[in-house]
């Protein structure tokens, strides 16, 4: 992952300020607030500019992905060229919804601010708000919790992109 953040980043630095680097970077998915970070420290941006330019690239997905991955799997399985997976993704996300809803109940939004701040492959702010909308969960409900995910993996990653390099003099 650290290549193809780099191979982007300089791509881009060539074109753009280090700061819309950082802004797009954390827009995208999989990269997210994680990468925007990583590449905020490689190329040499503050960390007080960098994490407000993250949080907000990595958090104005969310409203969009809670209210329309509905409306966007309903339509690619009826038209799409994947029907079959978007099918499957519906059903998988509702089935484990389910299990989850009966299963922990009281505990479903915290478990969803978890999944959102522990910045693991897989993880983040986008799967969190897909999980959210499969689950069923209320997405006014959802999106503080997402929030509060998106501040608590900006804390991890600022202490692993900029205070423990920085503690060693890297």
């Amino acid at each position: 992952m650290s290549g193809i953040i780099a191979s982007i980043s300089a791509f881009l630095q060539n074109y753009v300020s280090a700061e819309l680097i950082v802004f797009i970077i954390s827009l995208m998915p999989i990269l997210e607030l994680r990468g925007g970070l990583i590449v905020a420290k490689l190329l040499g941006v503050p960390l007080l500019v960098a994490a407000p330019i993250a949080i907000l690239g990595n958090i104005i997905p969310v409203p969009f992905i809670i209210l329309f991955i509905e409306r966007i799997l309903a339509f690619l399985k009826i038209h799409g060229p994947i029907k079959r997976f978007a099918g499957w993704i519906e059903e998988k996300g509702r089935r484990a919804g389910a299990q989850l809803q009966e299963k922990y109940p009281k505990s479903l939004y915290f478990g969803l601010f978890l999944f959102v701040a522990i910045p693991l492959p897989g993880t983040g702010a986008w799967t969190g708000s897909l999980a959210a909308a499969l689950l069923g969960l209320k997405p006014r409900k959802s999106a503080p919790f997402i929030f509060l995910g998106v501040l608590g993996a900006c804390v991890i990653m600022s202490l692993i992109a900029y205070v423990i390099p920085g503690a060693f003099g890297l």
